[in-house]
């Protein structure tokens, strides 16, 4: 399927929306304490549809112009629920490897990497990607 420049544009704006709003649901549902009893049905689910967002706005912004923080914006989303998943394994790994010492310091460092991949640089990037398309669309539109 071939779109048309506007409807591109469109597609990626909603997309980023998208994001966006997913966004504070995923930070509300790990922040705010009255949110936390629907965490367990709503985390999992949310989190799949920001990675998907994330990597269809990663896609589609490959060939746009001003193009930085689109995939900045998108590669945060994709980083993130990648770096979860990664970190539960390695320490999974490390939780399996007690009895090889070596083994398992490494995978207590190398979960604790993206540990911190996760929960602080994702969010971050995503922030500032944000603030970046933000700042483009009001230049955009205030040339228009």
């Amino acid at each position: 399927m071939h779109l048309t420049k506007n409807q591109k544009t469109t597609l990626i704006l909603a997309i980023f929306f998208a994001l966006v709003g997913i966004f504070v649901v995923i930070m509300s549902l790990m922040f705010i304490q009255a949110f936390r009893k629907y965490m367990r049905p709503i985390f999992i689910p949310t989190s799949i549809t920001f990675f998907l967002l994330g990597l269809a706005l990663t896609i589609l912004a490959v060939k746009e112009k001003d193009k930085k923080f689109l995939i900045l914006t998108g590669g945060s989303s994709v980083g993130f629920f990648v770096s979860v998943l990664l970190h539960n394994l390695f320490y999974g790994l490390a939780t399996i490897t007690t009895h090889i010492s070596v083994l398992s310091y490494l995978m207590e460092v190398v979960h604790m990497i993206f540990f911190i991949i996760g929960i602080f640089v994702c969010p971050v990037g995503f922030l500032v990607g944000v603030v970046g398309n933000i700042i483009l669309l009001i230049k955009k539109r205030k040339n228009d």
